[in-house]
């Protein structure tokens, strides 16, 4: 059974007040205001109040209400004498005025801060004109009674405007995400606590800090959920090459197991994270059983021959970690440190340090997780030492790229740790004049080729897929920015040298990726690069 959540406002979790957005207009030149305030000198008020509302409707009331203020810290101005009696009877400070009046801002004292939230288009504007000329200091904000208003008040001085109806609609929105969220964690607990025997959680092939930690967020799950009556094992593909993953791993003492026929027939149930179905960045056959798979990969173009008990693919999430993180805050249950620690740096990682790919739910979950993780050991993680093997690929890289129009591309030739290409693509980005990077290079098993892009015009991981689509055995796609390729080299049967398979396969490959991409062959260019000294 689920645990019983703890009741909020609401009844569930907010979202962070960054999904909330706001029309915000600071320091904007101010234009002739629409009225005209009072032309003869006044003696400024030494009185002072920490609140002014204008409009004391249903709107004026709501905010008074969430203020939890003192009534001598507000004042609530309307024209209505009626709704001002209602609130004298309930011991708030008012002041009867017409908003269009000159005379009004003569009598009241100076503001820290003024709502302007009357009914009246003419009546708000008037208020923020008045209140910006005569307290400059005030903090105004003001609601627009049309869309078209937004703008005139933010350039009349209203520090924030706010449309009601746009509010409401997207706090709607993001309360309806939480609400699919929170029953997405209660429906896999749920799942979860019905089974017994061996659960293998699969990776992606040739797993990274996201794939690793949301394996171990699952397997922490599980074990809330069945009390130890489904034993978890961590099942991976390829190899964990890149140096910080096996930081990631040895630092962390992550029990992972290389996925085999054998091990797959004990286990009674699976689960896929951070890839999308059987066979799609795995070697999994298609039609492999698999009962959860939760990831954040777009999914177009996806046919999968098997229908799982529980799928939650999040293309709005930066990391499939992320998703995880949601899940634990949902069910409300208590993690170690390690597994935190992990989590955050999984969603630190898969989006390059909250640069890339990253959406406010994913700076909540990494808010979330921070008070719980290790420094000292995301400290060590962060700082491995760089193998040989990846400096020389790297310096592949740069001797043999091949610039066009801002498009760079990289023939590595062999390699053993295809988790070299994305670090040596990162680095190509680096260079002036290069907007995407793609770096390939062949394995012991496949054609491989990492691609880093940050032109906004282009969301790479759909090019990719669609350039390679045709090949038999060929996984691509990925994100806007990041994206990946494998092609077996089952795929070439009759192929024994494997330097000329890949000059042979990747040539038309390359002439296909720039036939999509809009580049001519005349204005190709072939710039020789710069020593890189340290």
């Amino acid at each position: 059974m689920t645990k019983k959540k703890a009741e909020t406002k609401q009844g569930t979790i907010l979202p962070p007040p960054e999904e909330v957005e706001e029309t915000v207009k600071v320091n904007k030149p101010v234009k002739t205001p629409a009225v005209k305030p009072t032309e003869h000198p006044v003696e400024p008020s030494n009185k002072k109040i920490k609140y002014i509302i204008f409009g004391c409707g249903s709107l004026g009331y709501n905010i008074l209400e969430e203020l939890h203020e003192d009534d001598e810290n507000v004042l609530l101005i309307d024209i209505d004498e009626k709704r001002l009696q209602d609130l004298r009877d309930h011991r708030h400070q008012v002041m009867a005025g017409d908003m269009l009046s000159d005379a009004l801002y003569m009598k009241i004292p100076e503001p820290e801060a003024a709502f302007v939230v009357s009914t009246s288009k003419e009546a708000n504007l008037s208020a923020v004109v008045h209140l910006h000329n005569k307290f400059p200091q005030c903090n105004i904000v003001a609601r627009s009674i049309d869309p078209f208003s937004t703008e005139e008040l933010a350039d009349n001085g209203a520090d924030v405007v706010l449309y009601p109806q746009t509010v409401f609609a997207r706090s709607a929105l993001n309360h309806m995400e939480v609400l699919r969220a929170t029953r997405s964690a209660q429906k896999l607990h749920n799942l979860l606590s019905s089974w017994e025997g061996t659960l293998g959680i699969i990776t992606h092939k040739n797993p990274d800090p996201d794939a690793i930690s949301s394996a171990m967020a699952l397997a922490a799950i599980t074990e809330d959920a069945t009390a130890g009556k489904l034993k978890c094992r961590i099942l991976y593909e390829g190899n964990v090459g890149h140096q910080e993953n096996r930081a990631f791993v040895n630092l962390f003492e992550i029990k992972m197991e290389r996925l085999t026929p054998e091990i797959l027939a004990e286990c009674s149930h699976l689960a896929l994270v951070d890839c999308g179905g059987p066979g799609i960045n795995n070697d999994l056959p298609e039609d492999t059983p698999v009962d959860i798979i939760i990831d954040h990969h777009s999914q177009e173009g996806v046919a999968r021959k098997i229908t799982p008990a529980f799928v939650d693919i999040r293309e709005e999430a930066g990391a499939t970690a992320s998703v995880l993180s949601q899940y634990i805050q949902e069910l409300y249950i208590t993690i170690d440190t390690k597994v935190a620690t992990a989590l955050f740096y999984g969603i630190r990682s898969d989006t390059k340090d909250f640069q890339r790919n990253i959406y406010p739910q994913d700076m909540h979950n990494a808010a979330y997780l921070l008070p719980f993780t290790d420094k000292a050991l995301l400290e060590l993680v962060m700082t491995p030492s760089i193998s040989k093997e990846t400096l020389d690929i790297m310096g592949r890289a740069i001797q043999n790229s091949v610039i066009k129009q801002g498009y760079l591309g990289s023939n590595v030739g062999y390699i053993r740790n295809r988790d070299a290409l994305p670090q040596a693509a990162e680095m190509l980005l680096n260079l002036e004049g290069v907007n995407t990077a793609f770096v390939y290079g062949i394995t012991d098993t496949a054609i491989v080729c990492s691609g880093r892009n940050r032109d906004v015009r282009l969301h790479l991981g759909d090019v990719m897929k669609e350039a390679f689509s045709s090949i038999p055995g060929a996984s691509a796609g990925g994100h806007a920015t990041m994206a990946a390729l494998s092609i077996p080299l089952s795929t070439f049967t009759l192929a024994k040298d494997k330097e000329k398979l890949l000059d042979m396969v990747v040539d038309p490959i390359m002439k296909n990726l720039i036939r999509l991409l809009g580049l001519t062959k005349d204005e190709e260019e072939n710039e020789p690069q710069k020593e890189i000294r340290a």
